[in-house]
């Protein structure tokens, strides 16, 4: 179960996992302490099952009795989170690390970690889950603009896109030119653009 969820998910949070409720504690503590939330978790199975928001990072033990840290990334790879997981161990060893780190962790800490060392890992893994997200709305909102247009119309936002010009690109269709000035006014209209490097700029995210 949970320590302590604050009322009303936070937009962010480090999310907590470990069985031992001293490093629950004071970790905690000190990621309050620099203005940091926290969700704590005293199980693999609690966090997996608690359907937070993947925004934050998490701070995961890599040895619990029910799961191991590795299963849990595991699992969540398989989820498709991004999220930013830092490892935590008291019993960590080269090549537990290793695996951690190809498998796509964010960090790999050992117990006891000096607070300094584990706020700056956590401060850079939030910051790389802010650009995270970020590039994730782009996207969304580019996908949501482009699902407007239709098939004909995102062919020649490509072709406009890559440098074709109206000419060049209602010869290369068997169209007049006025027709292809006609699609251009609409996939301007309808993606809210009023410039060609606006539109490569939603093609591209």
């Amino acid at each position: 179960m949970r320590d302590a969820l604050m009322t009303g998910k936070p937009a962010r949070a480090v999310f907590i996992v470990d069985d031992d409720a001293g490093i629950r504690q004071s970790v905690g503590m000190l990621l309050k302490s620099v203005g940091i939330d926290t969700v704590a978790f005293d199980s693999p199975s609690s966090f997996l099952n608690a359907g937070l928001e993947d925004a934050g990072c998490i701070l995961l033990d890599v040895r619990m009795p029910e799961m191991s840290g590795i299963e849990v990334q595991r699992r969540l790879s398989e989820e498709g989170s991004g999220i930013p997981l830092i490892f935590m161990t008291g019993h960590g060893d080269v090549g537990m690390a290793v695996r951690a780190m190809r498998q796509g962790a964010f960090d790999f800490l050992e117990k006891p970690i000096e607070d300094q060392v584990l706020i700056d890992s956590v401060l850079e893994a939030l910051a790389v889950d802010d650009e995270r997200r970020r590039t994730l709305a782009q996207k969304r909102s580019a996908l949501d603009l482009v699902s407007r247009l239709t098939r004909r119309e995102r062919e020649i936002a490509g072709l406009l896109a890559n440098g074709g010009s109206t000419r060049g690109i209602a010869e290369q269709l068997a169209l007049s030119v006025r027709t292809v000035e006609g699609y251009r006014s609409r996939i301007m209209m309808k993606l809210e653009i009023t410039s060609l490097a606006q539109l490569v700029r939603i093609l591209e995210a």
